[in-house]
C-alpha cells in the first residue's frame, strides 16, 4: 500500500512468531499438534514472585513509573551485574524496558545512521537483522560452522570489520543454536574487538543461566574490562525466571547510550508495567532455587532431544551448552521425497512437510541465516518431547 512507510519492505514477519501461528491455526481445526516452535518455557512463574505482584497492587503501585524503570528495580539490576557478572554499573547505567527487545531496538534506533554495519552472527536470533533494518542500518552475517559448536570464530570477526562497523552482536547461550562461549574462547573474540575502538559490543544474555553440566557463564565486558565503555549488556527475567509473559528486560552500559535509550523510550511505551517491574524486583532479590531446579529439567530434555535426534535417518544434532534449543541439520534429507512425492528442496520445505504429515512444528533454519538446519524447542514436557521425537524419526524414515 502507497501510504506504508519505504523501511517495512526491508522487513519480514518473525518466522518464530509464524510458525507457531500456524501450529495454532492446524490445532484450532482439530489437527493433534506438538509444537517445539515457541522459545517459552512450560514452567509456571515461581509463587514468591507472583505474589509479590499482588502486593504491589494490593499497595497501589498502580501509577506511571520513571521511564528507565521504578529505582529498586534498577538498583536490584546494578547488583546482579555486580554480583553474578563482576560488573560495577549505577543504576543510572540501568534501564528497563517492555522486553529485552526494546531493549535492543532502542539501542540500534540510538546509534544507526544509514550505511552503519552491525556485524550478526549465523545462526542468529531472527530479530537481530530485522531492527536493523527497521532502523536504516546494514547487516553483516557471519557464518559458523557446526564442528566449531555453531560459535563465531575470531579470524571470521575480523575479517567482517569495516570502517563502516557500529556493532557486534554476541548472544551466549545462543538463540537458535544453544552455543555458549567459553571464557577462552570469549577472550579471543573480545582480543579482535580491541583492536577496532569505533565498534561497539551488544551482548544478548537473556540465557545466562541456561547453562548445563559445568559450563560457567561469562559475558563480555567481563572477560575484557577494556570492553566497559563501548558495550551494552543486556538480559531480563523472561527465561531465567519464567516470566516470558511479563515483559521485563533490562540492559547497562554507558551513561550516554542509557540517557539517549531513555529519551526514546520516553517517546515510545515511557516506563514498563510497573507491576510486572516489582515482580522482577522479587525475582532478583528474592530465593533463586527456582533456576537450579529448572537447569536440571532443561539439562535433562536436551540430552534426550539431541540423543533421539541423533537416531533419525538424515539428521546430525550438536549437543550445546545452553538455552533450550537444538540446532539439527537436515542437510541429508535433501533432495529426497515424501511418501506423497513431494521433493524435500530446503529446510522450509522438510519442516513444512513435517508439520503437515506428522503434526510437529519447528523453525526452518534459514530462518536464522543459516541452514539447512531447523530450530527445535525442548522447553516442554519429556512426554511431549518423546512423542515429537518419535514423530520426527518417523518423518525421516519415510523419505527416498
Amino acid at each position: 500500500m502507497a501510504f506504508l512507510a519505504d523501511a517495512l519492505s526491508r522487513v519480514k514477519p518473525s518466522a518464530t512468531i509464524a510458525a507457531t501461528q500456524k501450529a495454532r491455526d492446524l490445532k484450532a481445526k482439530g489437527r493433534e499438534i506438538i509444537s517445539l516452535s515457541v522459545g517459552e518455557p512450560d514452567f509456571d512463574t515461581p509463587d514468591n514472585i507472583k505474589q509479590a505482584a499482588i502486593k504491589a497492587i494490593e499497595r497501589g503501585e498502580t501509577k506511571y513509573t520513571p521511564v528507565a524503570g521504578i529505582v529498586p528495580l534498577r538498583e536490584a539490576i546494578a547488583e546482579k551485574f555486580k554480583r553474578e557478572n563482576g560488573l560495577d554499573y549505577k543504576p543510572s547505567q540501568v534501564i528497563v524496558a517492555t522486553g529485552g527487545k526494546q531493549i535492543l531496538f532502542n539501542a540500534l534506533l540510538a546509534t544507526l545512521n544509514p550505511g552503519d554495519e552491525v556485524i550478526c552472527v549465523a545462526p542468529y536470533w531472527v530479530s537481530y537483522p530485522e531492527m536493523v533494518a527497521i532502523c536504516g542500518g546494514t547487516t553483516v552475517t557471519v557464518q559458523t560452522k557446526m564442528e566449531h559448536g555453531f560459535k563465531l570464530q575470531p579470524e571470521d570477526l575480523e575479517a567482517a570489520i569495516t570502517p563502516r562497523t557500529k556493532w557486534v552482536i554476541l548472544n551466549s547461550p545462543s538463540n537458535p543454536s544453544g552455543a555458549a562461549y567459553t571464557r577462552e574462547e570469549l577472550k579471543k573474540v573480545t582480543d579482535v574487538l580491541l583492536k577496532h575502538p569505533h565498534v561497539w559490543v551488544l551482548t544478548d544474555d537473556m540465557y545466562e543461566h541456561l547453562v548445563y553440566g559445568d559450563f560457567v557463564f561469562t559475558t563480555p565486558a567481563q572477560v575484557e574490562p577494556a570492553l566497559y565503555e563501548r558495550t551494552l549488556t543486556m538480559n531480563g527475567v523472561s527465561k531465567s525466571y519464567a516470566m516470558t509473559g511479563w515483559r521485563i528486560g533490562y540492559g547497562a552500559g554507558p551513561d550516554p547510550l542509557i540517557k539517549a535509550m531513555d529519551m526514546l523510550q520516553g517517546q515510545q511505551t515511557s516506563g514498563a508495567c510497573s507491576i510486572a517491574q516489582w515482580a522482577a524486583v522479587e525475582a532478583l532479590t528474592g530465593p533463586q532455587d527456582f533456576i537450579p531446579k529448572s537447569r536440571k529439567a532443561f539439562e535433562e530434555r536436551r540430552d534426550l532431544v539431541v540423543s533421539m535426534l541423533n537416531q533419525a535417518r538424515f539428521l546430525k544434532c550438536h549437543s550445546p551448552e545452553g538455552a533450550f534449543y537444538v540446532y539439527p541439520s537436515c542437510e541429508g534429507a535433501i533432495g529426497r521425497k515424501t511418501p506423497e512425492g513431494s521433493v524435500i528442496e530446503t529446510d522450509e520445505d522438510f519442516c513444512n512437510a513435517l508439520l503437515e504429515t506428522e503434526g510437529v512444528a519447528v523453525v526452518q533454519g534459514s530462518a536464522f541465516g543459516a541452514g539447512p538446519n531447523f530450530r527445535v524447542s525442548y522447553a516442554t514436557s519429556n512426554a511431549l518431547l518423546e512423542d515429537a521425537c518419535r514423530k520426527i524419526q518417523r518423518f525421516c524414515g519415510s523419505l527416498n
